[in-house]
């Protein structure tokens, strides 16, 4: 398998912003649809379900470690208009094989898919509804699919899909939080949020899922690497110079992979970087952390207000359906249904921007390191992995369905595999925006700092995971 040299960064001035940040908005919504669906309305609730409030601090910790994260894959994208991975090649090609290994383990855990599955069922026939998981995992994949590849550009079919069901989620959250919620149980959350270091264990919750539960508070894993690729079908900073993905049933493009821009340091381009870049802490913090936070807790109180007081954990196979019925008592039908949309909304979230943004992945790792992949359009390329990608997330649901591995099992699985890849690429991404970036438009002190403290976590919490499960196979 013949590999590429990847090239020098190109040279090109900065373009300049020619449209309002609010014309902009975009990318940091979808980054929201992507998280809501995972640590949002799975693990997150299930742990408050379990322990109450007072583990709040990590999930708002993790959202918090996250956005520093963020804003450092945006400085990367819009001085460059590259992904990072294309940065993290350029460093060795051994990290090309260690994230298509993780891409792959992680195509045969399709947790979201089948969460969104049996909601979908149950909203329509009931607990008792026809078919197995898989068949509805099927439907959504296919669901899924059509909306990628409905309009012209894909970017503007997902962003306009993620907005809507992020509009339905946060306004139905607040139908649920005043019909249940009291300011007493504000006060219990926020004494949660601020009981820092307190950590509760059991034969269930072990360490290895406070991990995966602590990087799913957010994107998680690879999903934070996708920002780069909707900044730059956004046309935002040097991403303005790169093509936007097109649908490939739509139109051709052509096969060779794009290589990103460096500015020469003039005085004008230092200052049209740092006015894309207001955009992007701007997105980044309004939407990613506030908005993201803010739906977490809304999740989270549901838990800690309906399910908590009556010490009932949601079962693993039904966990939205188990909150929507409790709802119901309190609310009405119309409380279970208003909670059943809002959990297929979330979890479908998660499933269009996976599925979008994961493929995205696969296509530059294999179309830019591999010398045989320039034979297929990037588009074309795309469909191919999305397709593949569908038909084995629903295979793998028909296998550990029969074997018993429960939706919440893929999600912790999940989660931990995702620990491991931002233990990898966190101190990358810091590497290459000191180590490649004018001197001008670095990470400054504070910026360093966090995500530095980022890093150690995540390479700590890896490290920690690998040695408890040494000990365990050896002893």
């Amino acid at each position: 398998m013949k590999h590429l040299a990847i090239p020098p960064l190109r040279s090109a001035d900065m373009p300049k912003r020619g449209k309002s940040y609010l014309s902009m908005m975009g990318p940091g919504a979808v980054m929201v649809g992507l998280a809501i669906g995972s640590g949002e309305l799975i693990l997150w609730p299930w742990i408050t379900a379990k322990f109450g409030a007072q583990m709040m601090w990590a999930a708002a910790l993790g959202v918090f470690m996250q956005l520093w994260i963020n804003i450092e894959i945006g400085r990367w994208a819009v001085a460059t208009g590259e992904s990072a991975f294309t940065g993290f090649a350029r460093l060795s090609k051994a990290w090309v094989y260690f994230f298509l290994t993780l891409l792959l383990v992680g195509a045969f855990l399709p947790g979201w898919g089948r969460a969104v599955g049996t909601s979908l069922k149950i909203l329509l026939f009931g607990p008792e509804g026809p078919g197995a998981d898989w068949v509805w995992t099927a439907v959504v994949f296919f669901i899924a699919l059509a909306i990628v590849f409905g309009p012209k550009r894909i970017y503007a079919s997902i962003e306009r899909s993620i907005v809507l069901m992020v509009l339905v989620i946060v306004s139905g959250l607040l139908v649920v939080a005043f019909s249940v919620g009291a300011f007493s149980d504000v006060v219990t959350m926020a004494k949660g949020i601020v009981n820092f270091g307190a950590i509760t264990l059991d034969d269930e919750f072990t360490f290895q899922r406070f991990f995966g539960a602590f990087v799913f508070a957010g994107a998680g894993g690879l999903g934070n690497l996708y920002y780069a690729y909707y900044l730059r079908d956004k046309g935002i900073g040097m991403g303005a110079r790169i093509p936007a993905l097109m649908n490939p049933l739509r139109e051709a493009q052509r096969g060779d992979s794009e290589i990103g821009y460096l500015f020469a340091t003039t005085a004008e381009n230092v200052r049209r970087f740092r006015d894309w870049f207001r955009y992007v802490l701007l997105d980044t913090t309004a939407l990613f952390w506030l908005a993201n936070t803010f739906t977490m807790f809304l999740f989270m109180f549901g838990a800690l207000v309906v399910l908590h007081p009556q010490g009932i954990v949601p079962q693993e196979s039904q966990l939205v359906w188990d909150l929507a019925i409790i709802l119901e008592g309190s609310m009405g039908i119309g409380g279970r249904y208003l909670f059943l949309i809002i959990g297929i909304a979330a979890l479908f979230s998660s499933v269009l921007t996976g599925l979008d943004g994961g493929v995205r992945l696969w296509v530059d790792l294999l179309h830019t390191n591999f010398s045989f992949m320039h034979r297929f359009a990037a588009n074309k390329l795309y469909l191919a992995i999305a397709l593949s990608l569908a038909g084995v997330g629903v295979a793998a649901t028909w296998f550990f369905e029969a074997f018993n591995v429960s939706a919440l099992d893929f999600f912790f699985i999940s989660a931990m595999l995702s620990g491991f890849g931002m233990a990898a690429y966190v101190p990358m991404v810091l590497y290459m925006n000191l180590r490649h970036l004018p001197a001008e438009v670095r990470p400054k002190p504070l910026n360093i700092v966090m995500v530095g403290i980022g890093a150690a976590t995540y390479i700590s919490f890896a490290v920690y995971t690998i040695g408890a499960k040494l000990v365990e196979w050896l002893g």
